[in-house]
């Protein structure tokens, strides 16, 4: 069986023709078998036919080779969601325009995600724009938001 590195590898090589990529991966044992969790990310949204088209390249691509092994194993493949945090640059980039809870040593405050041009982003916080380095953020996870100011209704 592959290391979940070579795994990564092997399903990052699928997803890039797609303009998809592996956001986290991870390998588990569940009773006599293994769960495969794959959660991707594309600057575009995937919604659940696109999801449906990348899981079944994942698991045709898994199915011609060899690098799972002979052992059973389920795969899940799912999308980030707003309750994972922000951690990688491109999370920032993506959700220009959302509602962020950021905190940390030295920021604890909600605001809309302005801009973002890695390392800083800048945030408006009850009006007024302020620029954060997300070096200096513990933690940033989007807020979810049923109707949106401005939003025709």
């Amino acid at each position: 069986m592959a290391s979940t590195d070579a795994l990564t590898a092997h399903i990052a090589s699928i997803l890039e023709p797609l303009g998809v990529e592996i956001d986290d991966l991870a390998l588990t044992k569940a009773g006599n078998r293994r769960v495969l969790d794959v959660v991707v990310d594309a600057d575009e949204p995937i919604d659940l036919d696109r999801l449906a088209e990348i899981s079944r390249a994942i698991s045709d691509s898994l199915d011609e080779s060899d690098i799972m092994g002979t052992a059973p194993y389920v795969m899940e493949v799912g999308t980030r969601g707003v309750g994972r945090p922000l951690t990688k640059p491109a999370h920032w980039r993506r959700n220009v325009g959302r509602l962020v809870k950021l905190s940390g040593d030295a920021v604890d405050a909600q605001g809309r995600i302005m801009s973002f041009e890695d390392p800083m982003v800048v945030v408006n916080v009850k009006g007024q724009n302020k620029t954060f380095d997300i070096a200096k953020i513990s933690r940033a996870v989007i807020e979810v938001e049923f109707s949106r100011q401005g939003d025709d209704k």
